[in-house]
């Protein structure tokens, strides 16, 4: 995302449509939070540029709010489906540049992108992917999948690369992977030597292939 703040409107503001919204707004941008339910509206209302009090199933709040006029528009009413479709297409009728819906289930996703949603997500899905990948490997403390074949994740390094260097690993012939980070206890070196050696402890960020990454993680180097 560039340094220009955006226009984000975030409808539907349970745990995970505050936390986006608080999150963009923080990060500089102007968002605009929607919900049904005054209650919430009120609890977000100083943490973010404008709170308003809508049914964005209604084509006549949709319109009053200018959905059309905003950047991406984040639609979090996935627990029900109904509302999030139904506000799904209206949004795309009446202009809507970008929308990213969240989904419940797979079936509900599959809805959603065929009335139009841009992008669907399942945080849920997502975070159990993430948490079953880190218990089948200790190493792994997180995990990104950028595709079927390619992921990135943060992994503690093997002890048999303490002391090493990057130049000695080279993990990008070996392993199909490439280092793009270490963390090292607070500090985040991305600038890397790779003739430094390595320190018992380090986290190391990679992009790679999945079996790559799974070998490393697995200790199978």
């Amino acid at each position: 995302m560039s340094k220009k703040a955006k226009t984000f409107a975030v409808i539907g503001l349970g745990r995970f449509g505050t936390s986006v919204a608080e999150t963009l707004c923080a990060l500089g941008h102007e968002v605009l939070a929607v919900d049904r339910s005054e209650s919430r509206v009120a609890a977000i209302a100083d943490s973010v540029t404008h709170a308003i009090v809508a049914d964005t199933t209604d084509e006549r709040a949709l319109k009053r709010l200018g959905i059309r006029n905003f950047d991406c528009v984040i639609l979090s009413v996935g627990d029900d489906i109904r509302a999030s479709i139904l506000s799904t297409v209206l949004m795309k009728e009446q202009g809507a540049q970008y929308v990213i819906a969240k989904a419940s289930d797979a079936l509900h996703a599959r809805l959603l992108e065929k009335t139009g949603a841009d992008k669907v997500v399942l945080p849920e899905y997502e975070a159990g992917v993430r948490l079953a990948r880190s218990l089948v490997s200790g190493s792994i403390i997180d995990y990104l999948d950028l595709s079927d074949k390619y992921s990135i994740t943060e992994t503690r390094i093997p002890e048999k690369w303490a002391g090493k260097t990057l130049i000695e690993l080279n993990v990008r012939r070996n392993y199909d992977v490439s280092v793009i980070a270490i963390r090292r206890g607070e500090e985040i070196l991305v600038t890397l030597d790779p003739k430094a050696p390595l320190e018992s402890g380090d986290i190391l960020v990679m992009i790679g292939t999945n079996a790559g990454l799974s070998r490393i993680g697995h200790g199978d180097v």
